[in-house]
């Protein structure tokens, strides 16, 4: 499902003063496991999920999503990646603000071509089963930190990927909230088939997922995965 051959992303000059964010990274995850990428600030983590989100290109190295080479992709087949293979949950949510909260999950199907009704019936299905169904009038200024990330999980699955990116989705949440929606991102994941990958800084989170890579300095150190019972 997602393959990386030796990846590596240098910011600025590849030699001198280029600052190197992934080296020579090689990664397999198949389809439908749940990862964790677990380090600290400036580990890689995400630069790795950029990297397969399609969100940056690497500066070596070569990255396979879902069956397809995006090494060298262009702008258009990016886009295509992001709208409908990958669904990426960011930790500030990224809400527009001007938009309800049923457009703001509407708004990725209808720039992939979605018919309106289509649309709207997969979205308010989509938030009712995150909790947002009685908010869907509402603007992200009018929802607490949980309904936003809630909001922006419904939007991430709105185009039925079959992979789902979260970038710290609990980082701004209190302690709460964050279990909240740590419970009902592994429930739709595991509900949806959805190859999970979860950066975080936090080792009793990253813990709870299958499989934990541990990254330090653009590289990774552990790759290990979670004892039965």
């Amino acid at each position: 499902m997602i393959e990386l051959q030796q990846v590596s992303k240098v910011y600025g000059p590849a030699r001198g003063e280029g600052v190197t964010a992934l080296d020579n990274i090689s990664l397999l995850i198949p389809a439908g496991e749940r990862v964790s990428l677990v380090g600290s600030s400036g580990s890689g983590k995400s630069t790795l999920l950029n990297m397969i989100g399609g969100i940056d290109a690497a500066s070596s190295g070569r990255i396979i999503v879902a069956g397809e080479d995006i090494t060298r992709a262009g702008g258009r087949q990016m886009t295509r990646l992001r709208r409908t293979l990958v669904g990426i949950i960011f930790q500030f949510f990224n809400l527009m603000p001007t938009l309800s909260v049923l457009e703001n999950v509407t708004l990725p199907a209808e720039l992939a071509g979605r018919g309106e009704s289509e649309s709207r019936a997969r979205a308010m299905e989509l938030l009712d089963a995150v909790g947002m169904a009685a908010r869907a009038s509402h603007r992200p200024n009018e929802l607490s930190g949980g309904e936003m990330q809630r909001t922006a999980i419904a939007r991430a699955l709105i185009n039925r990927p079959k992979i789902l990116l979260a970038d710290e989705p609990t980082g701004n949440l209190d302690s709460h909230n964050g279990e909240l929606v740590l419970d009902l991102l592994f429930r739709i994941a595991g509900e949806e088939g959805l190859t999970l990958v979860m950066a975080t800084h936090d080792q009793a989170i990253a813990r709870r997922l299958e499989r934990m890579i541990e990254m330090r300095d653009g590289h990774i150190v552990a790759d290990t995965y979670r004892s039965a019972g």
